[in-house]
């Protein structure tokens, strides 16, 4: 089998755009329930997606801001439930 006529996608432009599109695509579905729950964790994972794809030139560069600001309001909503109720509302026990 010729090899030549079907290059191996990995490492190409194509395939980073590819794979930055997609954590483009994560963050924003990341952050959207990280409004919900699992704020503290689904928020950084959302914003270090976000910076990633932007950093790789994802063309869905809309997408990856969205979920760069989900990440954010997701700690921001951690952030002001621990202020209103003066401390952290779980407890392990």
């Amino acid at each position: 089998m010729n090899t030549a006529a079907h290059p191996v996608a990995t490492g190409t432009p194509a395939a980073n755009t590819r794979d930055a599109d997609g954590m483009a695509v994560a963050s924003f579905l990341l952050g959207l329930p990280g409004l919900l729950v699992l704020n503290l964790v689904l928020g950084p994972v959302a914003i270090v997606l976000a910076l990633v794809a932007i950093s790789r030139g994802t063309q869905r560069r809309g997408r990856a801001l969205l979920g760069f600001a989900l990440g954010v309001a997701d700690l921001l909503v951690v952030l002001s439930l621990t202020i209103a109720h003066h401390g952290v509302i779980w407890q392990f026990g």
